[in-house]
């Protein structure tokens, strides 16, 4: 898959895959707030309506796996192990995870 996803974006080129990673991001943000908003109004009236609530789901499903696909091509693109990233993801966790420790306090 890594050969793939490099041979992708050395054929469009980085800042063309940039410019359109942003796009799959504003997706993905608008999938997430039509889920939310059609539920907040769900609740307001009481309707429960699944198969539009798995439909939206899977939405937010594809546009997330629009994302990892780009992100994929960066780390490939540019070098990045895996679990360099993993590492600093939970140093990040934890640190979010203090802030909100101090905002209870």
């Amino acid at each position: 898959m890594d050969e793939k996803l490099l041979k992708i974006i050395q054929h469009y080129g980085i800042m063309p895959q940039l410019k359109y990673f942003q796009s799959e991001v504003f997706e993905l943000n608008e999938a997430i707030i039509n889920y939310e908003q059609d539920k907040g109004f769900k609740e307001l009236l009481d309707i429960k309506v699944i198969d539009s609530d798995i439909s939206k789901k899977i939405h937010i499903a594809e546009e997330i796996a629009d994302i990892e696909v780009m992100l994929l091509q960066f780390k490939e693109f540019y070098y990045i192990d895996g679990n360099d990233i993993l590492k600093i993801m939970e140093q990040k966790i934890d640190r979010q995870l203090k802030r909100i420790e101090d905002e209870v306090k």
